[in-house]
């Protein structure tokens, strides 16, 4: 195979759907240090999209440029069809409330208490009143496996699984249509770590949400991801389900899969179809 050279077998339902998280030959520059040197990939509607890559890829930054946290030194990154380095900001205001990020601590306001926290995007974004926004909140953390009578405690009397979760119903407070995830499960335990999975895996199969999630979670990769990014040297070394970028043929990724060789079936796992890889 010539260098450069990509192998692309994508599913043709997913060739078809309108995408909607685009990035576009993404630079990304620290002094004399480059980062990114032309990342692109597309993610369709209602898909769980996993990225990995080894320390130092930039797969924090690229998640803070996929969210306009930060600009990137070129290209382009196109979230539900809003150009986000070209978007008015009536544009980006009406945006923000169409995706939800969580980031790797849950970032939960302390001061607050965890209903509190999960209403604070309601009453940035919406001219709602009291009593539904209470109602709002209560449903949120239901659907992100809580108790409603969790909403009355402070963040720093829950568990770190109740933490993640209270985080999850505040990034969905609005109903996103994305949701962006930074190592989601760091920090919990194996059963607590599942069990998130298994939640996130209800957003994107009940609610229809996109889920794009940053991981070192070898269990999440194997059990909920329906697709699988790989960075290194500041592009996207592999791009498909994870049975297929388990089998190719890179030094990092067999290292990387080394100690979890055998995939059964699954949503990361479906029959033998999609992978891309750039050598």
């Amino acid at each position: 195979m010539s260098a450069g050279a990509v192998i692309t077998t994508l599913p043709a339902a997913a060739k078809a759907a309108l995408p909607v998280i685009e990035v576009e030959d993404i630079v990304t520059r620290f002094g004399a240090q480059t980062v990114h040197d032309g990342v692109t990939f597309s993610v369709g509607r209602g898909t769980l999209v996993a990225l990995i890559g080894g320390s130092g890829t930039g797969k924090s930054v690229l998640l803070r440029e996929m969210i306009g946290l930060q600009r990137p030194s070129a290209g382009r990154v196109r979230l539900l069809g809003t150009s986000l380095w070209d978007a008015t900001p009536g544009e980006l205001e009406a945006l923000r409330r169409r995706f939800g990020m969580m980031f790797q601590d849950g970032a939960l306001f302390s001061s607050l208490t965890v209903a509190q926290n999960v209403a604070v995007p309601l009453h940035e974004h919406t001219g709602l009143g009291k009593a539904t926004i209470d109602a709002l909140v209560a449903l949120r953390l239901l659907q992100a496996g809580l108790p409603v009578a969790a909403g009355a405690k402070m963040p720093s009397e829950l568990s770190g699984g109740m933490r993640k979760r209270a985080a999850i119903a505040r990034a969905i407070a609005l109903e996103p249509e994305i949701l962006f995830l930074d190592e989601p499960t760091s920090g919990l335990d194996p059963i607590t770590a599942r069990a998130f999975d298994r939640l996130v895996r209800s957003l994107v199969d009940d609610l229809g949400i996109t889920v794009f999630l940053v991981t070192h979670d070898l269990d999440t990769l194997l059990g909920v991801v329906d697709r699988l990014i790989v960075l290194a040297g500041g592009k996207v070394l592999a791009d498909g389900p994870v049975r297929e970028v388990m089998a190719i043929d890179d030094p990092w990724i067999r290292e990387y899969f080394s100690v979890r060789r055998t995939v059964g079936p699954g949503p990361g796992c479906p029959q033998p179809e999609s992978a891309r890889f750039s050598p």
